[in-house]
């Protein structure tokens, strides 16, 4: 299904013409070599030029469409018209000159067979340079001296002559073509991904832009030991997939993995995703509505509203296009494995059945803002934040911020588990409720996104439950007064004895009963409510004779929640008990934002 999508979308985008054809590909060149008719290297000019890379600007290879390269694992393999300065000049620093001669003459032997015959100046000229060329003594080259030493740094190098590339003379492209469509010495089958007999591929293309995976590359699909392959087939054989699929579904990757505007990172996760029908909108505005991403071209109402709409099913007008919430859209997660990838996930759906997921999920996290998060939703890292380990107070206002702690504290598989079941409108992870309970009881402190993941765990978890009815009254987004259920009447009864400690005390507390008895009194609550309702006794006639005011407001507080205490206090809470003291705890410290500044 995976390589059938991108398949499909590289026909999509190749008809748009924002593709390379099959048989060429992206390539970061940063050298010309300039040759005259004859094949004289006349100049090697640096094609090298400024780019920003985030608020710095450096000095970077031009990306280049030229013949797809070959992935090289230990042997020698040459490319075609672009390469490095071992196969196309025969120098290169690693002290292995007998390799580096079989990198020439394999590179020449390359273009020897494909350009032999082709009737053009620009072959001609590039067959004169290889029968020419002597590797033996090329450091005395005058067209070297200046560019060695970067010459041997490792980048690429392609043909230029005077009328232009090489690679863009009709003749030699036709020549390229024909051979790469040839079979060759590949097998025949019948291709996975199309169903059509012809020429399977033995080794697929390589993917870039992995977060973790190897710079040069890694392999999607791949065999690379006995255990993994069947009826003495080898290698990709295994997995059998046509010349020209294995060539469009990887293009296709990685021409969205080159976009980075719209590749997310969650936890150590790769996601990309697009619409069936081609274009970059709908990944613009997915990227706004699941993952949190801000877009400059429009205002937040405005936005959420193209949500809502296409959410009912309407189309809606975005930069100028009309997007379809019936368009199919895919949404793929990858990890890096070593030199290959592994699938983290991998969801299809129409574009609005996602957004109503997305949609659904943010009415269940909606929750009272508190003083730590003003923001008006919970994106997705503000989730997996949560969970995390956090030495600061309030929780940060962007990824940036609290990208490190995701990146050392976040259990991998965490993150894609957690986009799934928002996606796809499914149970949320116990990993993900478990997190945020080792975060409280660890930090004894409940911020809106811990608050939050609770309040939408036992919503979507638990509604076939029997015990729904009762908890829909505690899972609100506001505080409940009308609420009698003990464990939350409990947690709002914390927060008011919490409030008149730290309202009675002359100086800065050590020490709160929220630093001594919060984990307890959520989990044991008769134990320590017995030590909490004289300890608090003490607290308000301070209260009384220092702020007489505010000690009425408070102890009426105290007074209607124990009112509402008409059972004994259990001995011990279940974990979904647990949870509702939490929250009730949190709509209490966040309900009256005048009577918390004066306490």
């Amino acid at each position: 299904m995976i390589l059938q999508a991108l398949t499909d979308y590289y026909h999509v985008l190749e008809r748009e013409g924002k593709i390379a054809a099959p048989g060429w590909g992206p390539v970061k060149v940063s050298f010309a070599l300039e040759i005259g008719n004859d094949g004289t290297l006349e100049q090697v000019v640096s094609i090298q030029t400024e780019q920003q890379k985030g608020k710095k600007t450096i000095v970077a290879p031009q990306i280049i469409s030229l013949p797809a390269p070959v992935k090289r694992t230990v042997g020698v393999a040459a490319n075609f018209l672009c390469d490095n300065s071992s196969y196309m000049l025969g120098i290169d620093n690693k002290g292995k000159p007998r390799r580096t001669r079989e990198c020439f003459d394999a590179c020449k032997a390359l273009h020897e067979q494909l350009l032999e015959g082709v009737d053009s100046p620009a072959a001609r000229a590039v067959l004169a340079f290889f029968r020419t060329w002597d590797p033996a003594q090329p450091r005395e080259h005058p067209a070297l001296s200046e560019q060695l030493d970067d010459l041997l740094a490792g980048g690429n190098l392609a043909f230029r002559t005077a009328e232009g590339y090489v690679h863009n003379d009709p003749a030699v492209r036709q020549a390229w073509e024909a051979h790469y469509s040839a079979a060759g010495d590949n097998p025949q089958g019948i291709c996975l991904v199309t169903g059509e007999y012809g020429p399977v591929e033995a080794v697929h293309p390589s993917i870039k832009n992995v977060a973790g995976a190897q710079s040069s590359g890694a392999a999607l699909v791949s065999f690379n030991a006995p255990a993994f392959c069947s009826y003495g087939k080898e290698q990709n054989l295994n997995a059998p997939t046509g010349k020209a699929a294995a060539f469009a579904y990887t293009t296709a990757l990685n021409h969205l993995l080159a976009d980075r505007d719209h590749v997310f990172r969650v936890g150590d996760a790769t996601v990309v995703c697009w619409a069936k029908g081609g274009g970059d909108l709908y990944q613009s505005l997915f990227s706004y509505a699941a993952m949190g991403q801000t877009e400059p071209a429009y205002d937040e109402n405005d936005l959420r509203n193209m949500v809502k709409q296409l959410c009912q099913g309407n189309s809606v007008t975005y930069q100028e296009e009309k997007l379809d919430p019936n368009m199919d859209f895919f949404v793929l997660g990858l990890s890096p494995n070593a030199a290959r990838l592994s699938v983290r996930f991998f969801l299809h759906n129409t574009f609005g059945g996602f957004l109503r997921n997305v949609q659904a999920h943010q009415e269940r996290l909606e929750i009272i803002q508190s003083v730590d998060n003003k923001f008006d939703t919970t994106p997705l890292w503000r989730l997996l934040y949560a969970t995390v380990r956090s030495r600061a107070k309030y929780e940060p206002s962007s990824y940036k911020e609290a990208r490190q702690n995701l990146e050392k504290y976040l259990p991998p598989e965490l993150s894609g588990e957690v986009l799934r079941s928002i996606l796809m409108n499914t149970r949320y992870p116990a990993t993900l409720h478990n997190g945020v309970t080792l975060r409280i009881r660890a930090e004894h402190e409940i911020t809106r996104s811990r608050a939050a993941v609770m309040k939408a765990y036992l919503l979507q978890n638990y509604c076939h439950l029997p015990i729904y009815s009762t908890l829909k009254e505690v899972l609100t987004v506001e505080l409940n007064d009308s609420c009698n259920y003990q464990p939350y009447v409990l947690g709002c009864l914390f927060a008011v004895m919490e409030k008149i400690q730290l309202a009675s005390a002359d100086w800065k507390l050590n020490r709160t009963i929220k630093d001594s008895y919060f984990t307890s009194a959520a989990t044991t609550p008769k134990n320590i409510y017995a030590k909490l309702f004289p300890l608090s006794e003490y607290h308000m006639k301070k209260l009384l004779r220092d702020k007489p005011g505010l000690a009425n407001i408070l102890g009426k507080e105290k007074s209607s929640l124990i009112g509402k205490l008409t059972t004994p206090i259990p001995s011990r809470f279940t974990p979904e008990e647990t949870d509702c003291f939490y929250i009730g705890y949190y709509h209490q410290s966040n309900q009256k934002k005048e009577e918390n500044k004066n306490v």
